[in-house]
């Protein structure tokens, strides 16, 4: 009976064995950094539409806009959390199809060149001949929790008009916008960046109209109506 009770104590000990290494071995796959991951990543393209707004004025003159800049850490493909105000995390296994600086002039391109306001808006380098340049400064595009429950997903940029004759810096805005997540999974918090660029980028292109018209009107006279 002795032996029988050391063996079962045995087999116990063995059977026991086997599970824990396979709860580690489980638990090693969760936190993540090998090549299966990767393979395994979900890639977000927020796909945002502007639809412009009554009171954006037309506009005469012809527009290009700079490639924006950020911080490698901002601009990445990684899809930035901030959990503490000093803390900065991304959310595993997950990225964008695009990087942030991407998004952003996509979304205002589209949204100018949609919008019927102005005659004639491209990237740099296109061949257009432009009256004024759009410089984009990407500074947050982050999920920021800032002491709340849920984060939200905020989005900071500073973008200057600049006339390409003088090279004067004819207006000059900090936008921000965070919007609340429903909740605290990736893809509620991607829907939020998704409604966050439509925000920032419908801020930003009525002030650029609004500002190159300021500034056409006070050199050259008023803006002439839209031709029908």
């Amino acid at each position: 009976m002795k032996l029988s009770s050391i063996a079962t104590r045995g087999a116990v000990r063995a059977s026991t064995g086997l599970v824990l290494l396979a709860l580690l071995g489980g638990c090693s796959s969760l936190l993540g950094g090998g090549a299966g991951d990767r393979e395994r990543s979900t890639i977000y393209a927020p796909d945002p539409r502007v639809e412009a707004v009554a009171a954006w004025p037309h506009a005469d003159w012809q527009l290009t806009l700079s490639p924006p800049t950020a911080a490698r850490m901002i601009d990445s493909f990684r899809i930035a959390v901030r959990p503490t105000p000093s803390e900065l995390q991304v959310y595993r296994g997950a990225s964008w199809a695009k990087t942030p600086t991407d998004m952003l002039q996509d979304t205002v391109l589209r949204t100018l060149e949609d919008s019927g306001r102005i005659p004639a808006v491209a990237r740099q380098g296109a061949g257009i001949t432009a009256d004024y340049k759009l410089v984009i400064d990407l500074r947050r595009f982050e999920a920021d929790y800032a002491g709340n429950v849920m984060p939200a997903a905020t989005i900071e940029a500073n973008a200057k008009l600049i006339h390409n004759i003088d090279q004067t810096v004819v207006g000059s805005r900090t936008f921000v916008a965070a919007v609340p997540a429903a909740g605290a999974e990736v893809a509620q918090v991607v829907d939020a960046f998704g409604t966050s660029l439509q925000t920032i980028s419908g801020d930003m292109v009525g002030w650029i109209l609004e500002s190159g018209n300021a500034h056409e009107t006070a050199h050259h006279g008023p803006v002439p109506p839209p031709r029908r």
